[in-house]
């Protein structure tokens, strides 16, 4: 019973900082708070679950057939959100196997590597903000000669170009360009030159 009870604080503790530290970095568009309230009960009951199966390979075996039968069906937009429920189970898991030292460190070691790699790329996200994307629809079929003026009058307004992507169709050509502008004044001038 002590040692469940240990078991069951840790697991608590644990899943909390993985909630704060999804709420604090992670870039879900969904609704963050409510995603990871299933957090802290995912974990007690994965622990809760394990410290009973683990005596009896009857129970265990019987786990597999239940989990078989009824799936997890959470609505799963990104893949960040599988990042943390796996987190979230590993803490059960470990926590349940009565593996405390190691549950602990391997979570606060994953906790910070997250919190690292968010800074990171909040930084390099900065160097792209003012990049734009830029799409050019054209309900004609235009000839090659043409796209490459396109592409020149564009770089004249820009500092930055990258190719995205182009189709072409019969009666429409559709082309997709990321933009870095010298000028965000100078887009409507572009949009002049792209008319002619």
């Amino acid at each position: 019973l002590l040692n469940f009870f240990y078991a069951i604080v840790l697991s608590l503790i644990l899943s909390f900082l993985v909630k704060i530290t999804y709420i604090k970095v992670g870039k879900s568009l969904n609704d963050k708070s409510y995603f990871s309230d299933t957090f802290i009960p995912l974990a007690l009951i994965t622990t809760l679950v394990i410290t009973v199966i683990k005596f009896s390979l009857a129970l265990s075996l019987g786990l597999v057939g239940a989990l078989s039968i009824v799936r997890f069906r959470a609505a799963i937009k990104e893949p960040e959100e599988l990042v943390y429920l796996f987190l979230i189970i590993a803490i059960g898991l470990g926590c349940g196997a009565n593996q405390l030292a190691i549950t602990t460190v391997g979570i606060i070691f994953a906790l910070i590597l997250i919190v690292i790699y968010s800074g990171y790329m909040k930084n390099s996200r900065k160097n792209i903000e003012d990049n734009i994307n830029l799409g050019v629809i054209i309900d004609q079929d235009i000839s090659d000669t043409q796209i490459n003026n396109l592409i020149t009058e564009i770089k004249k307004v820009s500092s930055e170009l990258k190719f995205i992507s182009m189709s072409r169709t019969e009666n429409n050509t559709t082309i997709n360009f990321d933009v870095k502008p010298k000028k965000f004044e100078k887009l409507s001038i572009l949009s002049g030159q792209i008319k002619k």
